[in-house]
């Protein structure tokens, strides 16, 4: 099993930055991808940014750019730095693990981008 717990949510202002943190526990070391997601009201959830054991990364198009996946395995945490923020950026991020069984996720975090 693996608890994901996101923190760093909050309002911000178009075009400020945020950086979000996922922090991982339990069955750790079998965790091989994680990425951050998101998902606003009336829409459907979409994968922004995912990243492998060893750094490998990928991004969505919305988010290439500005936002940026990193890990930090001692800490087993990820962070998702987020930049040149929109309100359409306003959603629910939640985060992500794959292990070779399962996959797991947070709660999420509200980010609100609005003046």
């Amino acid at each position: 099993q693996v608890q994901l717990v996101e923190d760093g949510g909050e309002l911000v202002q178009p075009g400020g930055a945020l950086r979000l943190s996922c922090a991982a526990s339990g069955s750790v070391l079998d965790i091989y991808n994680m990425a951050w997601y998101r998902q606003a009201p009336g829409k459907q959830r979409e994968l922004l940014a995912i990243i492998s054991r060893v750094g490998t990364t990928n991004y969505a198009d919305s988010v290439k750019g500005r936002f940026t996946i990193f890990r930090d395995n001692a800490k087993n945490m990820i962070y998702l730095e987020m930049n040149s923020l929109k309100p359409e950026d306003t959603a629910v991020y939640r985060c992500w693990a794959g292990t070779m069984r399962d996959t797991y996720w947070g709660q999420g975090t509200q980010v609100t981008v609005s003046s």
